[in-house]
């Protein structure tokens, strides 16, 4: 997914002279580098406040600043000038974040960041997208650089078997009955894995927040319990859910990151462990209130 946004932010700053993107001393500081488009990639150091700023300039100047970083840098730790400089200034900009949940695992908790969409949720206008796919990640990045309001791209290591329509809906992957299945962005390879041989509905979607209210509401009008698995803090996505399913009487369960911080290095694989997000874990939550997804 990373190479691909490179690549596509590359191509952007070529064709599009109202692309600008904003660095905190990571990423490609070289993309352009020689060409006229240099001049529209900004490097501000290690002064991630500073680069939210400075997005919020290039906004004010007519321009489509893309900010891109690891997630606890580019969401947590500039967190006041997101809302301020950017939410309650009403200017557009496009975060696009690496790391995820804990794909920098190796690198301990300072580039762990379970609660980027959850942060970034509470602030309004906001477009959070979780592309579980690298075709998925240019389709975004094209559609943002054509927008001009508050976008929030989180980039992983964890890679769906395929590419999805990346246009904000909710998309069928099987039919089944009893339990829906909603799967966000790399969940859904996992979730894939979990409900092998059960006989549910799996669903999936790369743009969490705004939910597709519409396809949601429907589907679940044929089932009795809704399992959202999300890559993220665990239930991040309850305020969006309980609004589609308002007046319905559905069960519902959400499989995430769980609020326990897990004190170790390791790798993602062993935190998806760990928090119940692999495979393993995912089908014991499916399968949870007597097996009523059998």
């Amino acid at each position: 997914m990373r190479a691909r946004f490179y690549a596509t932010m590359a191509d952007l700053l070529r064709t599009d002279e109202r692309t600008a993107l904003v660095l905190a001393d990571i990423g490609p500081l070289g993309l352009v580098a020689g060409e006229p488009a240099d001049e529209r990639v900004l490097n501000v150091g290690i002064r991630e406040q500073t680069m939210v700023g400075v997005a919020a300039g290039l906004a004010l100047a007519g321009l489509r600043p893309f900010v891109h970083s690891y997630a606890p840098f580019l969401v947590e730790r500039p967190y006041e000038q997101v809302k301020l400089d950017l939410s309650h200034q009403d200017l557009g900009a496009v975060l696009v974040s690496i790391g995820a949940s804990f794909d920098a695992a190796s690198e301990g908790r300072t580039h762990q960041s379970p609660a980027d969409v959850a942060l970034l949720g509470a602030l309004p206008g906001w477009r959070l997208h979780t592309p579980g796919h690298p075709d998925e990640v240019e389709t975004l990045v094209r559609a943002a650089a054509r927008a001009d309001d508050r976008q929030y791209v989180r980039l992983s290591s964890q890679v769906n078997p395929q590419a999805w329509p990346a246009d904000g809906g909710i998309h069928v992957v099987r039919h089944g009955r009893g339990t829906l299945v909603l799967a966000v962005g790399p969940a859904l390879a996992a979730a894939q894995q979990a409900v092998e041989g059960l006989g549910v509905t799996l669903a999936y979607t790369a743009t969490p927040f705004p939910l597709d209210r519409g396809t949601l509401r429907a589907l679940a009008e044929h089932h009795v319990r809704v399992v959202v698995v999300e890559p993220y803090l665990e239930g991040t996505t309850a305020p969006e859910v309980a609004a589609a399913l308002r007046g319905r009487r559905v069960e519902v369960e959400h499989v995430g990151v769980g609020r326990e911080e897990r004190r170790t290095y390791g790798t993602p694989a062993d935190h998806a462990r760990l928090h119940g997000l692999d495979a393993a874990g995912v089908r014991a939550r499916v399968l949870g209130h007597g097996g009523a997804a059998a």
